[in-house]
């Protein structure tokens, strides 16, 4: 009680409200130059393209246009179903993949699981060769039958061994004690893990989730590899690179020149993807950056 008096108390000192000052003058500069470019691009996206080939990229947009959203969303349909599309796969993905990272994590670190080293091993050794592209594909397509299969945006992503590894790392944090302590309660290990070891694994999940999420989201090759044309939706990002490679042939084809500059966005379409792409990723980063920070310490540093 009176420690908590004296803390209420005190006083900064001149010299420590001057280093807070500095602190967050310093901090404050840094997030604008790193907002900066997220500006630029979508300021950027909404200028005219002839523009932006004679005057370059712009701050604040000099001639406004939203050229470069009406070509992207020329074909609404294909956009919204590549749009639901992906969130469904990120939403699953994330879900699925987080309850078995975790649920590995949480095994491995156990001592009394007596092959913990071993499969520890044997997941650090993947992160240090691969079998290869040639391999990885006959094992989709001739193994797991994926090819053409929207399952196989969903399932390679799952497991990583990074994540797992970085969970594990996590999981050591939390007292064993509590294992045994519920088991001489009578909880069984599915319940432990559920009502005791995730709640006191947020910021670990927080972490790996928004990893996860992120690997979903920006989630274009193996659509590339394994999605023929056939199939009327693509992943988000492959959707838009696609848009952006035509937009490329016809401006090199000999019949772009008889098209005016600015009715044919490259550069700005470019940009308005990068905006559509990024956007709803980054509204996602608030509600997990308190666990994010604390996430990545506790798992680095026990190694």
């Amino acid at each position: 009680m009176e420690r908590i008096e004296k803390s209420a108390s005190y006083k900064m000192s001149a010299s420590d409200i001057n280093l807070k000052i500095l602190a967050y003058t310093v901090v404050g500069i840094f997030a604008l130059i790193c907002l900066i470019p997220f500006v630029v691009m979508t300021s950027s996206s909404f200028n005219l393209e002839s523009d932006i080939i004679k005057n370059g990229y712009c701050l604040f947009p000099r001639k406004f246009s939203l050229l470069a959203y009406k070509v992207i969303f020329s074909a609404p349909d294909r956009l919204i179903g590549s749009y639901i599309l992906t969130i469904c796969n990120t939403l699953l993905g994330t879900t699925i993949g987080l309850f078995l990272i975790s649920m590995t994590g949480y095994v491995l670190q156990r001592p009394d699981y007596a092959y913990r080293n071993a499969i520890s091993f044997y997941i650090y050794f993947t992160t240090l060769f691969s079998g290869g592209l040639v391999p990885y594909y006959l094992l989709i397509t001739r193994g797991l039958h994926l090819k053409d299969n929207y399952l196989v945006l969903l399932i390679p992503g799952l497991m990583n061994p990074w994540l797992i590894i970085l969970m594990k790392n996590f999981m050591k944090s939390i007292p064993h004690e509590i294992t045994e302590s519920a088991k001489i309660d009578g909880a069984g290990d599915f319940t432990i893990f559920i009502k005791l070891i995730l709640p006191l694994a947020k910021p670990a999940l927080a972490t790996v989730g928004l990893f996860l999420a992120l690997g979903y989201w920006n989630e274009w090759f193996n659509g590339m590899l394994f999605l023929s044309t056939t199939m009327k939706y693509k992943p988000l990002q492959l959707y838009l690179y696609e848009i952006i490679t035509k937009a490329d042939m016809l401006r090199n084809t000999p019949a772009s020149k008889y098209i005016p500059p600015q009715n044919l966005p490259t550069e700005t379409a470019k940009l308005a993807t990068a905006v559509i792409a990024t956007g709803p990723i980054v509204l996602a980063y608030p509600f997990v950056q308190r666990y994010f920070i604390k996430g990545i310490t506790i798992g680095a540093v026990k190694g």
